[in-house]
C-alpha cells in the first residue's frame, strides 16, 4: 500500500518505520528542512511510561487559579479571541473529575507501557544511540499533601502492573544523589524505575535516517495547503510539490492537525499549549541528575541528557503564539538552582519553546478518521515522545487491517461523539 504521512516529528517518523517494517510504501512530508525540528526538537526528554497522566484531574481547578497567581508558576493564559481556546479550556474542566481522572490514566497507562515494550525491542533491532538512559524516574514532593494524593495514581500503577516505589526524602537521595546539595525541602518521592530518558530530536533524526535507507522518502521543505476530498476520500494532499497522492494518508502535524481536518467537517480538539526548556551543558557530573526528577510542585522536569541537564515544563495557553517570553525561563531556573544547584551552567544554556497538542482528556488521537482512508495520530500533549513508539505500532497495524496488541477503540476520535 502506498501511505503518504503528513509530519516528520517523533510521531511521524516512528509511524512511517513501522509502516516501512511491514512492508508499505511510505512518504513523510514536512515543512522543516529535517526531522524532528518542531515540537520534537528540544522536549523534557522523558520517556514517562508509569507517569503517563492526564492534566486534568480533581483539584485541577483550585490549582490552576493558585498556578496562575505565581510569578514563576506552572501556567500562563494569554487569552485570545479564539472560540476553540474557550471550548477546549471547558472540556478539559468537565474532566477534572475522580472518574474522568482514573479514566484517562488508564488509557494513557496503557498505551504509555505498551510504547515502552516496543521502544525497548525498537533499541535493540536497531542500536540507535540517542543519550538515553533507563534509570527511572523521580516524582519529586515538596509538601506532604501532594505525596498523600500520590495514592490515585499508585492505584492505577497496581492496575497495570506498572513497578513503583515511594521513597523517603533519604530515599530520592539514594535514587538521585545530586538532590543532597537541593537548597529546599522534600518530604519524598514516587520512583517509576522503568522509566527512561533521551534525547527526542537526536532519536528522530537518527531514525528517519535509519527509515530513508530503508526506502522511505522522506521530502522535506514541503508546506502542506490541504488536504484534498472527493466522494468520501482523501485524493491528494495539495504541496508546495503539488498535490501528492497515496492510498492511505496519516495526520501527524500535532498541533496543527486541527487546522488540516477542520475544512474537512472533522472537529479534532486538541489545542496548542507552550512549552519551554533549557539545555544547560554540566559542570559537575558528581551532583547532577541521573536521570529525571519531576518536581510536583512547579511541574518541571530535569532530566540528564549525556554532558546535558535538559530542564523542560511550564504550560502557557496562548494559542499559535511561538514567541519564545524570557520571563518564562523562571520556573525552569528556579527549579534547577534549588534541586540540582551545583549541576550545570545556567548562564551557558539554550532556551527553547514548542507546541504541545493537548487534547482536554490528556489522551491522543488513534486510529480511523470519519474519512475513509484518513487516519490520525496525533493530540500526544506532553507524551509525544513517551508514546511515540506504541502509537508507530498500533497505527501501523490499524492500516494494515490487523487488531492492534492493545485495545485501542477509546482512543480514537470518536470518543468525543459520544
Amino acid at each position: 500500500m502506498k501511505i503518504l504521512i503528513l509530519g516528520a516529528g517523533v510521531i511521524g517518523t516512528t509511524t512511517a518505520y513501522y509502516l516501512n517494517k511491514a512492508g508499505h510504501e511510505v512518504t513523510v512530508i514536512d515543512r522543516q528542512p529535517g526531522a524532528g525540528l518542531e515540537t520534537s526538537y528540544a522536549n523534557a526528554g522523558e520517556l514517562s511510561y508509569g507517569y503517563a497522566s492526564p492534566w486534568a484531574g480533581p483539584g485541577i481547578p483550585v490549582k490552576a487559579v493558585k498556578w496562575l497567581l505565581m510569578t514563576d508558576g506552572p501556567l500562563v493564559l494569554r487569552p485570545k479571541l479564539d472560540p476553540r481556546m474557550w471550548i477546549w479550556g471547558l472540556q478539559l474542566l468537565a474532566n477534572c473529575t475522580e472518574r474522568a481522572y482514573a479514566v484517562n490514566k488508564g488509557r494513557m497507562v496503557r498505551l504509555a507501557e505498551y510504547s515502552r515494550d516496543q521502544m525497548m525491542a525498537l533499541r535493540a533491532e536497531t542500536g540507535l544511540a540517542f543519550d538515553g538512559r533507563q534509570q527511572g524516574t523521580v516524582q519529586l514532593f515538596r509538601e506532604q499533601k501532594q505525596l498523600d494524593h500520590a495514592a490515585d495514581d499508585i492505584a492505577v500503577l497496581k492496575q497495570y502492573g506498572v513497578p513503583y516505589e515511594v521513597l523517603d526524602p533519604a530515599g530520592c537521595i539514594a535514587a538521585e544523589p545530586g538532590l543532597a546539595t537541593a537548597t529546599v525541602p522534600f518530604v519524598g518521592g514516587l520512583r517509576l524505575k522503568n522509566d527512561d530518558t533521551g534525547d527526542c530530536k537526536m532519536f528522530t533524526e537518527s531514525l528517519a535516517a535509519l527509515a530513508a535507507s530503508q526506502g522511505v522518502a522522506f521530502q522535506y521543505g514541503t508546506s502542506i495547503d490541504r488536504v484534498v476530498v472527493d466522494g468520501g476520500k482523501v485524493t491528494g494532499v495539495a504541496t508546495s510539490r503539488g498535490v501528492l497522492t497515496a492510498d492511505a494518508y496519516i495526520m501527524a502535524l500535532g498541533s496543527y492537525s486541527p487546522l488540516m481536518l477542520r475544512p474537512l467537517g472533522i472537529s479534532l480538539p486538541v489545542y496548542p499549549i507552550k512549552g519551554y526548556s533549557l539545555t544547560v551543558p554540566i559542570t559537575d557530573e558528581s551532583v547532577a541528575p541521573l536521570s529525571t526528577v519531576m518536581d510536583e510542585t512547579y511541574k518541571v522536569a530535569t532530566t540528564r541528557l549525556g554532558d546535558r541537564i535538559r530542564v523542560g515544563g511550564t504550560a502557557e495557553i496562548a494559542g499559535y503564539d511561538t514567541a519564545l517570553h524570557p520571563s518564562r525561563r523562571g520556573p525552569l531556573d528556579r527549579s534547577l538552582r534549588e534541586l540540582f544547584p551545583r549541576a550545570g551552567d545556567a548562564g551557558k544554556a539554550s532556551f527553547w519553546c514548542g507546541l504541545r497538542p493537548m487534547t482536554p482528556d490528556g489522551t491522543p488521537v488513534l486510529g480511523r478518521s470519519p474519512i475513509a482512508n484518513l487516519y490520525l495520530n496525533t493530540g500526544h500533549g506532553t507524551l509525544g515522545w513517551t508514546m511515540a513508539a506504541g502509537s508507530g505500532r498500533v497505527m501501523a497495524d490499524i492500516v494494515a487491517g490487523y487488531a492492534p496488541d492493545i485495545e485501542v477503540g477509546d482512543l480514537s476520535l470518536s470518543r468525543y461523539s459520544s
